[in-house]
């Protein structure tokens, strides 16, 4: 929280971000950085939707992960997720121990 709380004197205030950028700017420097790697078509927002299936995959609930990813609705949240039916034994074996 210490870290937080610094970070938002650093942050002009503007709209209550804890940091100080801009989103345009961060969205460039992941394309820049996707061209110079040549990773073809990944996008920003594909994290986004990687980070949801991974917390879905690890058995957090969908009230939990709608928390972290401020998703309004499971509706929404589903079209991100894509679990892999592999991992419900794994999820499974991992509550019953």
């Amino acid at each position: 929280m210490t870290i937080i709380e610094k970070q938002g004197r650093y942050s002009d205030g503007r709209e209550g971000r804890i940091f100080p950028y801009n989103g345009r700017s961060i969205g460039a420097a992941f394309r820049r950085q996707c061209n110079d790697l040549k990773t073809g078509d990944l996008h920003f927002h594909d994290l986004r939707h990687e980070g949801t299936s991974r917390l879905l995959e690890a058995g957090f609930s969908i009230e939990q992960v709608a928390l972290v990813t401020g998703h309004k609705d499971w509706k929404m949240l589903r079209r991100y997720t894509h679990i892999k039916p592999e991992t419900l034994h794994t999820i499974r074996g991992s509550k019953a121990a």
